[in-house]
């Protein structure tokens, strides 16, 4: 089984000389033995092709995902688990080891092992897949630890751009002709953009971690529905607003938010393995009030994502492969433009009580690489706890700003459910 990468899986492999890797850290209560946790990852490779996958490149140095017969199982790597934030700097490590795939599958597995207690982490290169894949493999690989002879089922996997747009799309002469046009033209504008010869100096990476317990989640949740928003629209209000109170005019006032993907193309099922995304840029007008903009800010999301095609996005990068090297440029040698990637996977909706032990927490997961600007705040709710990993760099943005644009994040919630309370 194999298939050419789509455009956007390639840009985000890159080379193979820089990697571009997400990890999914998450604790345990319990004791496992290697060879359960072996079997259940070998359960997983058995259902998704393109996890036992690796790339292959063809006559014309085109990458393609190739199973070849007799795979190689996910690698386990243990280390011993010493203390409460050792997921961290284990994911710290992950974000910057290379994957060897054209020998080595684009998953490992790490497991931080304790005796009552283990961390553990997925980590894949983002080419292979997004959050939302991941989370339904993690899910599955919970039930395998719990109970081997469950039940998963197989994927019927996506062997390329047919298997997502309809082919009354995909064949119509129109659409072909305008996602051609399109292409072009993005294709001949990005390469009239003008770059710097050497890329931004990303310095040291970093990761913090934050979380909102149960109550303070509840409110939250509780006073976007009465503004009639949504968390996601109010978390990038608070972004914003917390970039600007820091950074002054440094800031964009610009937030990239990726959007499932799923939501458009029902082409593409939870647990497909697939890394292709969708993206809308949220702004605030800073000459109003913060609960002025809130509304504002809604209606324009609203708007923005309503405009959505993942249909033709698709057609369009797939017209456009021979500009990816000048779009990969512009992304590494280009001025920053954004203030930060967020990212809201929303409630996990994943069991934390299995029969052999107790999943104590999922972290938000954390992805890093070498496109560009490396501020990323991603946010997940489990258990009712809403958590935050936000991911950067010092030749981007230094720590210190990072570690007060936090502060600032959880003195805007708390003031804005402070201020409803009084009300």
């Amino acid at each position: 089984m194999k298939r050419k990468l789509l455009f956007g899986e390639r840009m985000l492999l890159g080379d193979g000389t820089e990697p571009f890797n997400a990890v999914i850290p998450f604790r345990l209560r319990g004791t496992f033995q290697e060879e359960n946790i072996q079997h259940a990852l070998n359960l997983i490779q058995g259902k998704h092709p393109w996890l036992r996958a690796l790339i292959s490149y063809d006559v014309n140095n085109i990458p393609w995902f190739e199973v070849p017969e007799n795979h190689l199982p996910i690698p386990i790597r243990i280390v011993p688990r010493k203390g409460e934030d050792d997921w961290k700097e284990e994911s710290r490590r992950e974000w910057q080891t290379l994957f060897n795939y054209e020998e080595l599958p684009l998953i490992r597995f790490v497991w931080i092992k304790g005796e009552e207690v283990s961390d553990m982490l997925f980590s894949f290169h983002h080419c292979l897949c997004d959050g939302g894949s991941a989370m339904a493999f993690l899910y599955e690989f919970l039930q395998l630890l719990d109970r081997p002879s469950a039940e998963i089922g197989v994927e019927n996997p996506i062997l390329g751009i047919q298997d997502v747009v309809p082919s009354e799309i995909l064949t119509n002469r129109k659409q072909k002709l305008k996602a051609k046009v399109i292409g072009r033209l993005a294709a001949t504008a990005i390469k009239c953009i003008p770059v710097s010869k050497k890329a931004v100096d990303r310095q040291k990476d970093y990761l913090i971690h934050w979380k909102f317990d149960r109550e303070m989640s509840q409110e939250l949740i509780a006073y976007c529905k009465l503004q009639e928003i949504t968390v996601n629209t109010f978390l990038s209000a608070v972004l914003l607003q917390a970039f600007k109170k820091v950074r002054g005019e440094s800031a964009f006032n610009k937030v990239s938010c990726p959007v499932d993907i799923r939501r458009f193309a029902k082409q593409i099922k939870e647990d497909h393995i697939f890394a292709f995304g969708l993206m809308i840029v949220v702004s605030a007008n800073q000459k109003i009030s913060f609960s002025e903009n809130l509304r504002l800010m809604q209606e324009s999301v609203e708007r923005k994502t309503s405009k959505l095609n993942p249909y033709i996005t698709m057609m369009v990068m797939e017209s456009a492969h021979d500009a990816l090297k000048n779009f990969t440029k512009l992304l590494k040698h280009g001025k920053s433009s954004n203030d930060c990637m967020f990212s809201n996977l929303g409630r996990i909706q994943i069991p934390h009580q299995y029969k052999e032990f107790t999943l104590d927490t999922i972290f938000s997961p954390s992805v890093i690489g070498p496109l560009g600007n490396t501020t990323t705040m991603v946010t997940s709710t489990f258990r009712g706890e809403m958590d935050f990993s936000f991911v950067g760099s010092e030749g981007y943005l230094p720590y210190a700003e990072a570690l007060a644009i936090r502060d600032e994040v959880i003195q805007t919630v708390k003031l804005q459910l402070d201020h409803i309370a009084v009300l």
